[in-house]
């Protein structure tokens, strides 16, 4: 999958054939911005200007602005499984989070973009 990314930051992009615009969405952060173009050149633009106006914008208002994810994730899982991903793991010469990271990576690589 392709992502347009820019400090830090993907966009969740739709086309509006009703609007004949490209229009997308910062992803992954609860505050709501969004951006458009006529054009991949217009949306990158866009994008970009989104971006740093969000940023200027927290730190007029002096908050933090959101990351669209820190790396951390936490499951809970039925014991079983739990063991047999600890199993797996280890027999694998790996931590429990290394194998997880190693299968989910593997796997987001075959599957088609969401």
């Amino acid at each position: 999958m392709n992502a347009m990314t820019y400090k830090g930051y993907a966009a969740r992009i739709n086309y509006s054939d009703e609007d004949n615009l490209f229009v997308g969405h910062i992803a992954g952060i609860r505050d709501v911005v969004g951006f458009h173009g006529e054009s991949v050149q217009e949306l990158r633009a866009a994008f970009e200007e989104a971006v740093d106006d969000y940023l200027d914008t927290c730190a007029k208002l002096n908050r933090q602005p959101q990351k669209p994810y820190s790396g951390k994730l936490s499951l809970r899982l039925e014991p079983e499984l739990h063991a047999t991903v600890a199993v797996r793991a280890e027999l694998a010469h790996k931590s429990i989070n290394q194998w997880v990271a190693d299968v989910l990576s593997r796997e987001t690589r075959t599957c088609p973009p969401c």
